[in-house]
């Protein structure tokens, strides 16, 4: 493992840091999104701005003169000049794109492709491109061009080919350097895509034969005429651009994230060859010599960056450009891209390193890393680190959570997808029905902080490295990582968060409290051992707690003729019998045989009493008192489960629990509630969707945390406003071997839990409600709300 290197002088790391003492005691760690000015930079940009009369171009000539100074400094940096590349002002990297996909010539047969990790504002260009078909291509697919070919042949083997008598020109869009993992892709493919076209074209989404990218074959002979718009935004942040040695089309750029200031201005460099295929279309102030209100005659501009340049340029934003070339030179002097590359590459090798180090105290990994091909090559690796943090269990820590404590340690950094939606499906291999669940049924937009889905990451945490980051501006993540992560308990961390959540951001105010577990779901089973009614997840949605449970959980059970309680061991199409409360009925509902048949008895205990005979039976060996619910019920229910003598009871004294608590309870076996995590339910790993599996384990509360069975140890919780206390772990037997959707028996259920209880049938937690103290509580009627915060003790 090699030790990070200082690229600095001791002379020059002072230098640097006297201009980012605003910085004081925070952390910046995102110059992926944005690298800082330096103070010397804007001081001397405000002393330009009072000095000098800077005016509208079209009036001043020296400021004129100034911005052509910045596009000859723009061609230098990256090393190229004017007879080789246009440079057209834009107001940012997307704007630059945006004008490509406007302007660019397809002809007839012409295509678009684009690789699928690539920023937003490349997707964007699809609405707007005029192709004949539209690709997505992946990492793999345009590394597949970096081969050895006869540069002399016009054809690669596949037929695609560069031909002077083209009947389309198509357009290859990727980033130079991946925005969320910092991969580089190698910029070699530039001269084989523009020889050869593309080795495979990608995955078909739209074409103009079908409007959609279904049942479409690539025409591998079309004779197209390839062209490369590479987005450098990302990469000309912190690498040299050498545009002598790769030649792309197009190059989109943003100079906010190379100097930090001024922001609005970007710029499209447009290669000579690339200028031949862009049609200008709206033209705007300045870019036209003449143009006719009462005909169509008009004639644009003779210079093609005056065509493309419409309106007013943002001049003093252009003109400072000039202070930021300056101090770049002076701070970093020498090769200075060149320099930084190498400074920004040893930090995330450095910080790489130490992140795999850390490790939870029974030996699990801390930190999960996304990358391609590692850190050790500069030229695939740039300053990015992207990561998630793991419990130790394998769970994952949602980024939101991250993004809490990283601001409450003054520590600056980028959670989420970064704008980069394919690099985040690619990284967290998120399939096509994953990103739909995450996006149009969970309602996720982009920049927000829904952070986990069924357990699994939707985001990550990147940090990203500038010149002016420092060796101790990592260790200070790394010792936030084992402070908060690896040296104190997860309920305490939630503390810390929540005890300063009004020093965060609104948003991430918003984030903290959903830190804590949530109620995800309540269910009831009025029928003892049959199906069960589920309070639903809209926010608001509440049930009552009685003395004795839920409000209707267990009231009613079916006996058999002999007057015992029947039970799925006995009976498995119990699971069948769907109860449903309407107003002041329990439906009873069949979803076997006859849907459209069910049987209605009153909710009111009164009303039922009215007319009903008394009988008795027995639930766990204890005697239970009810009213018998009539023959039309009783009928029904023969009729449905297939068995004679069939009667629904319903509880009409109160029952106790055995020990000193003398808990009130209704005809469960055992406890008031049934306790259990989503993500214990997870760690199975049963070949079946969640739901179903949580439906097995027919509990009352459900909630979700990050470490699988954490509630084990629980001794108590509160949940709203309601107290509990922890009844022990609930002793599984074979019920939860059946499907409780469709009655059918799966014996794997409890061998896979005896095999991660080490032999013990232990699954889920049963809670009773504590008494409240005071009058006024105990008179008031509580209630449990799906989205309550759980705390644990």
């Amino acid at each position: 493992m090699s030790e990070y290197t200082a690229e600095f002088s001791a002379e020059e790391q002072a230098l640097i840091d006297k201009e980012f003492s605003r910085l004081a005691d925070s952390t910046y760690l995102d110059h992926a999104g944005t690298t800082l000015y330096a103070e010397s930079q804007v001081a001397a940009a405000a002393r330009q701005l009072q000095r000098d009369v800077i005016c509208n171009p079209h009036t001043c000539r020296a400021t004129g003169d100034y911005v052509d100074q910045v596009r000859y400094k723009i061609l230098e940096f990256f090393n190229t000049n004017a007879d080789d590349y246009h440079v057209v002002f834009t107001a940012n990297a997307s704007a630059a794109l945006r004008l490509v996909a406007e302007h660019f010539e397809f002809l007839d047969e012409g295509n678009f492709h684009y690789s699928q990790e690539n920023h937003t504002s490349v997707l964007g260009m699809r609405e707007l491109v005029k192709a004949s078909g539209i690709y997505m291509l992946t990492q793999e697919e345009i590394q597949l061009n970096d081969i050895d070919m006869n540069s002399h042949s016009s054809k690669t083997a596949n037929g695609t080919a560069v031909s002077t008598s083209s009947q389309g020109n198509s357009l290859i869009t990727f980033s130079a350097q991946c925005n969320f993992s910092g991969y580089k892709l190698p910029l070699t493919v530039i001269e084989k895509m523009h020889e050869h076209g593309l080795q495979q074209p990608g995955k078909c989404v739209w074409s103009k034969e079908t409007k959609q990218g279904e049942n479409f074959a690539y025409n591998k002979n079309n004779n197209n005429n390839y062209y490369v718009c590479l987005d450098a935004a990302s990469f000309a942040a912190s690498s040299p651009l050498d545009l002598k040695r790769y030649r792309p089309d197009y190059v989109c750029i943003s100079f906010y994230k190379i100097f930090g200031y001024p922001t609005g201005v970007g710029a499209l460099l447009v290669s000579r060859r690339g200028a031949e295929v862009l049609r200008k279309r709206f033209y705007g102030g300045g870019t036209i010599n003449y143009v006719y209100p009462h005909t169509m005659d008009h004639q644009l501009r003779d210079l093609f960056h005056q065509r493309f340049e419409d309106g007013t340029l943002p001049f003093l934003s252009i003109v400072e450009l000039l202070e930021g070339f300056r101090t770049m030179a002076r701070l970093v002097p020498g090769r200075s891209m060149e320099r930084i590359s190498r400074h920004v590459h040893g930090l995330a090798r450095y910080c790489e390193q130490q992140l795999l180090q850390l490790k939870h105290s029974n030996g699990a990994p801390l930190v999960t890393l996304y990358n391609t091909a590692g850190y050790e090559d500069r030229s695939k690796q740039g300053g990015v680190v992207a990561f998630n943090l793991l419990t130790d269990s394998g769970g994952y820590v949602g980024f939101g959570e991250v993004a809490c404590v990283a601001a409450l340690h003054r520590i600056l950094l980028r959670t989420g997808c970064f704008c980069n939606i394919g690099a985040c499906q690619r990284y967290l291999k998120l399939c096509d029905d994953t990103m739909d669940a995450i996006y149009k049924r969970a309602g996720r937009i982009c920049g927000d902080y829904y952070d986990l889905l069924d357990g699994q990451p939707t985001g990550a945490v990147r940090v990203s490295f500038g010149y002016m980051t420092r060796i101790e501006d990592i260790e200070r993540l790394l010792q936030m990582l084992r402070a908060s992560y690896l040296n104190v308990k997860p309920q305490q961390r939630l503390r810390f968060i929540e005890d300063q959540a009004e020093q965060l951001p609104q948003a991430l105010q918003q984030r903290a409290q959903r830190l804590r577990p949530r109620l995800l779901q309540l269910a009831i089973y009025p029928v003892k051992s049959c199906a069960a009614f589920k309070i639903t997840k809209h926010a608001g949605t509440s049930w009552p707690l009685t003395n004795q449970g839920l409000q209707y959980d267990r009231e009613w059970m079916i006996v058999d003729m002999n007057g015992m309680a029947l039970t799925q061991k006995r009976c498995t199409d119990l699971c069948l019998l769907q109860p449903v409360i309407v107003d002041d009925q329990l439906q009873l509902h069949f979803n076997g045989k006859d849907t459209s048949s069910f049987v209605c008895v009153p909710l009111s205990l009164s009303a039922q009493a009215e007319n009903s005979a008394r009988c008795r039976s027995k639930v766990c060996r204890q005697p239970i008192e009810g009213y018998d619910c009539g023959d039309d019920v009783a009928i029904w229910l023969s009729q449905q489960l297939g068995m004679e003598g069939l009667r629904l009871l319903r509880q009409s004294a109160q029952r106790s629990a055995a020990g000193a608590q003398q808990q009130q309870l209704s005809l469960v076996n055992q406890a008031q509630f049934l306790l259990v995590n989503r993500t214990s339910v997870r760690s199975l790993n049963f070949e079946e969707p969640l739901d179903e599996t949580v439906d097995r384990f027919r509990a009352n509360i459900i909630m979700e945390t990050d470490v699988p069975f954490e509630e084990l140890s629980y001794t108590r919780l509160r949940i709203g406003d309601v107290q509990f206390q922890v009844d022990g772990p609930c002793q599984r037997c074979d019920m939860i071997c059946i499907n409780q959707r469709t009655g059918e028996r799966s014996p794997e259920t409890l061998t896979t839990i005896a095999r991660m209880q080490s032999g013990k049938m232990r699954f889920g937690i049963y809670v009773s409600r504590l008494q409240e103290e005071t009058t006024d509580k105990q008179q008031k009627q509580l209630h449990l709300s799906c989205g309550d915060a759980i705390e644990i003790s």
